[in-house]
């Protein structure tokens, strides 16, 4: 719905008439999506495509119990079998001692204006034009032999929120992505490499010649790969990579894994973590952050929040669900669709930069390896166990020497983490980010 109001309205009906039904509480939400995307190879258009959709979903409370349902039809019949079914099925499915919604001195009051939201909507020659230049410039890189294509996309949705404690809001949010994915050499000797950009205004977006030019020249700088001799090594993470052992921190602290004792962080709050002087930051209410809101999932005001504070780890990701397993209080980063409960995750979360530039972290090493790629998901949550596969470039004497493939990385992240030292080269491109990220002592499995 393009009028937040509009959209309010249909939620406070909703909730009234679960509680007419017999529901002790509810709340609902409604997300409202347009999407617009075109992809193209070798210069033909291929696909052009626009989609609308609305999504609805009601939580209904009977005591202890909770059920959800969704729906993507909003006419008045089919709302009010969703009533129905919603309160029946509260009244069957087994307690649950830690659901409910939040009080209402738990609620935001205040919902910031976080810059998230482009009214332009690109036009559809706009987005074409996007995609021919990113694949041309990549293309017109020596040594490219294929393309895999370009795609440029540009999506807005609407996030409406309201519950029976007297919470209501919404909030819009855009984005504008482009990338390209290119192939070099012939035959068994093709490497292939991408690049992108994604922002939520489309000024704030790279030009689509440079996204090319990088893609071409990451693939042609992967052409005549070798491998790597079984050794251990310092490792340098590309910023593409780095955020991924970010993420893996996330996934350590959530809430819901900790309550359930399965995250090999489980018991390290408020211990070393990181090295000392390293800082990550979740701050979900950073300006044209891609993962910006200004509330979280259950209607709590949320806020920028220090999770590694001087190496230490200060905090959970907490909803109110989870607060109330561990005895604690959300931290109000709760996320939720249309057809679940609310769960705990991050939003914009960073690991801050460090004082050295990428090639002083490379110019120490002797022997080493840069990653820019990885594959596969070895991870074990519970014992912090790493193994992925990985290519990237061999180091020798402080600079990269040739390209690496084929090879896996391992060890443990409680020990990773421990032994990280970041560059001074974070940019914001993702949900989670990372500068240039070394790694001592870790292992690489190869020839």
């Amino acid at each position: 719905m393009d009028d937040p109001q509009q959209a309010l309205d249909l939620l406070a009906d909703l909730i009234a008439k679960a509680r007419a039904q017999g529901a002790d509480a509810a709340d609902a939400v409604v997300v409202g999506s347009v999407a617009l995307s075109n992809a193209q190879r070798l210069g033909e258009l291929e696909r052009l495509e626009r989609e609308e959709s609305q999504d609805l979903g009601l939580r209904v409370l009977v005591g202890r119990r909770q059920a959800i349902v969704s729906s993507t039809d909003t006419s008045a019949e089919a709302l009010g079998g969703l009533v129905e079914r919603a309160v029946a099925m509260a009244k069957c499915v087994p307690e649950d001692q830690y659901c409910g919604l939040a009080e209402p001195d738990q609620l935001a009051k205040d919902h910031p204006d976080l810059d998230i939201f482009d009214p332009e909507e690109p036009a559809p020659e706009a987005l074409i034009e996007r995609a021919r230049a990113c694949e041309d410039a990549a293309r017109a890189v020596g040594g490219v032999t294929n393309s895999e294509g370009a795609e440029a996309s540009w999506s807005m949705s609407r996030v409406s929120l309201a519950g029976s404690n007297g919470f209501s809001g919404s909030y819009a949010g855009s984005r504008h992505s482009l990338g390209v994915s290119v192939l070099a050499g012939e035959g068994l000797g093709m490497e292939r490499d991408y690049d992108f950009t994604s922002t939520v205004f489309a000024a704030d977006m790279e030009d689509p010649e440079t996204v090319g030019r990088r893609a071409g020249e990451r693939t042609v700088r992967r052409l005549g790969p070798r491998k790597a001799a079984t050794a251990k090594v310092p490792l340098v993470f590309d910023p593409r990579v780095a955020g991924g052992l970010i993420g893996h921190l996330a996934s350590a602290i959530n809430g819901t894994t900790v309550a359930r004792g399965t995250s090999f962080l489980k018991d390290k709050m408020g211990e070393p973590v990181f090295a000392r002087g390293l800082n990550v930051v979740d701050d979900p209410h950073r300006a044209r952050g891609l993962r910006s809101k200004p509330f979280d999932g259950e209607g709590l005001a949320n806020s920028r929040r220090s999770v590694v504070e001087d190496g230490v780890l200060k905090t959970w990701f907490l909803d109110l669900r989870s607060a109330r397993q561990l005895g604690l209080v959300s931290t109000g980063n709760a996320s939720r669709g249309t057809s679940s409960p609310p769960g705990p995750s991050a939003t914009n979360l960073y690991l801050e930069a460090g004082a050295e530039s990428p090639e002083a972290l490379i110019g120490e090493i002797d022997a080493g390896f840069y990653i820019t790629e990885m594959m596969g998901m070895g991870i074990n949550g519970i014992t912090g166990d790493y193994s992925r596969g990985a290519s990237g470039f061999w180091i020798e004497k402080g600079a990269l020497a040739y390209p690496v493939s084929e090879v896996t990385v391992a060890g443990n992240l409680k020990d990773m983490f421990l032994a990280l030292t970041p560059a001074n080269d974070l940019e914001f491109r993702y949900g989670i980010n990372a500068p240039t990220l070394r790694v001592d002592g870790m292992t690489v499995a190869g020839a």
